[in-house]
């Protein structure tokens, strides 16, 4: 019995816990600025896995953004260690300092950005294809610059509430 609850302590506790907001963040450097970050050729490198934390698939990308002083025109070449080519063009519009709205072919709805500091962070659902069927899959984005050239981003994707995968990625501005 003791089990038990101890058990469904942690379960309350950690199902308790404050979620990461984006202004968390405000006060830190280097400022991301997600338009000027991802304008011009950027490489990407990422890992996809399971909700157990297994890589199930890798990539590489080339991103090649174009911002008009309102708008970011993101063009996405993905190359999956399976032979998979895939790509995604983002139209990311800038709410204000710190707002930021996104749309592509893929994605239901619009996507919501928050920018402080180094972190940005972009809310979706993304229509993810398996097995011949597309799957509407919620994505908690993050992307953190750690320097001029290199950002790191960190994507939980779920399912009903559940986590069913993760992806991280390593971005390099060319």
């Amino acid at each position: 019995m003791k089990k038990i609850f101890s058990i469904l302590l942690i379960f309350f506790f950690t199902g308790c816990a404050k979620d990461m907001k984006p202004t968390d963040f405000k006060d830190q450097k280097p400022r991301l600025i997600i338009e000027d970050y991802l304008s011009g050729n950027v490489k990407a490198w990422g890992v996809l896995q399971n909700r157990s934390g297994k890589v199930t698939r890798q990539f590489k990308a080339d991103l090649n953004g174009n911002w008009d002083g309102n708008t970011l025109i993101l063009d996405e070449l993905f190359y999956w260690s399976d032979g998979e080519k895939q790509t995604r063009k983002w139209t990311i519009k800038k709410i204000d300092d710190h707002n930021y709205e996104g749309t592509a072919a893929d994605v239901v709805g619009k996507a919501k950005g928050y920018s402080y500091g180094p972190a940005f962070k972009f809310e979706y659902v993304l229509l993810v294809p398996v097995k011949g069927k597309n799957i509407k899959i919620t994505f908690d984005d993050w992307i953190f610059k750690q320097d001029e050239k290199i950002a790191i981003n960190r994507a939980t994707m779920k399912k009903f509430g559940f986590k069913v995968a993760e992806l991280t990625v390593m971005f390099e501005k060319k």
